[in-house]
C-alpha cells in the first residue's frame, strides 16, 4: 500500500491586510488574540511586517499571520479559484457574546447556520472574509489568557478555509486523493472535507461554487488571503506528503523553504488555494524570544539584519504590549 504520509490539520492561515495598525487593532484589541511574534515576510526585496496572531505561545494551528501591504501599495483583488474566507473556531455557547462583542464595536455581523453549526459572519477592516464557527467538537487548545474576552468564549484557533471554486471538479479529487480528505457534507454550493488526524485542529476545508465571479488574484496584495498551512509535524514526514502529492501529477510542489519557526513546502491546489506543508522547528517562536517576552521585539532574520534601518522606517504600531526593540 502507498506510504501518502499524513497531515494533522492546520499549522496557520496567512493573508495580506491593509495597515499594519488596523491590522493589529483587529487581532488583538478586537479578537483578542495575542502578538505572538514581529518580524518581516522572508520572500522578496521590499521589506513587508509578518505579524504573528495565536493563543499565548503561539501554538500550531491558533496563528493567524499577516502581511500588511498598504504601504507598499500592492492590492489584491478578490475573486473565485481563490482562498475565500478564514474560519475560526469558538466554543458551542460563544456565539452571542462575540455578536455582542462585534457588533458593538460597529463591525456588521451575520449569523447562519451551515452544515449544523452556528456561524457569525464578518470582515476585516480589508474586506476578507471572516466566520467564527461554534464547533461543538471537543477543543483542548488553550485560549489567550488574561485578555477582556472570558476564556469560556475566545477564539480557540483555526476550524478551516473556504475556497471559491468555478467547479469542484479536479479539487475534490487533490483533497480526498492528494491530502487523504473526505467529503463530510454537501449543501448545495458549499461543500466540507475534513483534513487531518483526530490529534490535529483546523481540519476543515470547504469549497463554494462560484462560476460567475471573476478569477481572484494569486500574487501578494491587500484584501486576499495567501494560503493555509497544513501540519506535517517532521521533515520526513513532510518529504512523504510531498512525494505522494508529486506523485500524482501535481509536480509544481516547491522545495522545503526556510522560515525561521518553520519549514515549508507550497503547492497550487486545482481550485486555487495554496497549500503548504509545514511543520515547527524544535526551537518554535523561542529561537529568538523567550517565552514570556513572545511579541515585544522586533525579530529579523539573518538574511534582512543589514537592513535593520530600511526595516525600521515600516508603519509604527501602537500596541498593547511595550516592544522593547
Amino acid at each position: 500500500m502507498a506510504n501518502t504520509g499524513v497531515i494533522r490539520g492546520t499549522h496557520h492561515l496567512t493573508f495580506c491586510v491593509g495597515g499594519a495598525q488596523e491590522d493589529y487593532d483587529f487581532h488583538v484589541r478586537l479578537l483578542a488574540l495575542k502578538s505572538v511574534k514581529k518580524t518581516v515576510l522572508f520572500d522578496g526585496e521590499i521589506p513587508i511586517y509578518h505579524l504573528y496572531y495565536g493563543n499565548d505561545l503561539g501554538d500550531a494551528s491558533t496563528l493567524l499571520t499577516a502581511f500588511p501591504y498598504r504601504q507598499a501599495g500592492w492590492m489584491g483583488k478578490r475573486g473565485t479559484n481563490q482562498a475565500k474566507q478564514l474560519n475560526l473556531s469558538v466554543p458551542p455557547d460563544a456565539i452571542a457574546y462575540w455578536s455582542d462583542r462585534l457588533g458593538g464595536a460597529g463591525v456588521d455581523v451575520q449569523g447562519i447556520e451551515l452544515f449544523g453549526t452556528e456561524r457569525l459572519f464578518f470582515r476585516h477592516p480589508c474586506g476578507i472574509p471572516y466566520a467564527l464557527v461554534a464547533d461543538p467538537g471537543p477543543d483542548e487548545r488553550a485560549p489567550v489568557e488574561g485578555g477582556d474576552v472570558p476564556g469560556e468564549y475566545a477564539i480557540r484557533g483555526a476550524h478551516g478555509t473556504t475556497t471559491s471554486v468555478r467547479e469542484v471538479g479536479e479539487m475534490d479529487f487533490f483533497i480526498t486523493t492528494g491530502m487523504q480528505g473526505e467529503l463530510v457534507a454537501s449543501e448545495g454550493r458549499n461543500h466540507q472535507y475534513r483534513i487531518g488526524t483526530e490529534g490535529g485542529y483546523g481540519r476543515i476545508l470547504e469549497l463554494v461554487e462560484e462560476p460567475d465571479l471573476p478569477q481572484g488574484t494569486w500574487h501578494f496584495g491587500e484584501g486576499t488571503i495567501h494560503h493555509h498551512a497544513f501540519d506535517v509535524a517532521s521533515e520526513e514526514n513532510q518529504q512523504v506528503v510531498k512525494d505522494w502529492i508529486v506523485g500524482l501529477g501535481f509536480t509544481d510542489v516547491s522545495d522545503r523553504k526556510d522560515r525561521g519557526y518553520f519549514l515549508s513546502c507550497y503547492c497550487r491546489s486545482p481550485g486555487g488555494l495554496l497549500v503548504e506543508l509545514a511543520y515547527s522547528t524544535p526551537e518554535g517562536f523561542l529561537i529568538d524570544e523567550a517565552a514570556d517576552e513572545l511579541g515585544t521585539h522586533m525579530c529579523i532574520p539573518p538574511h534582512w539584519e543589514h537592513r535593520r534601518a530600511e526595516i525600521a522606517q515600516l508603519e509604527p504600531i501602537d500596541t498593547v504590549e511595550t516592544v522593547v526593540s
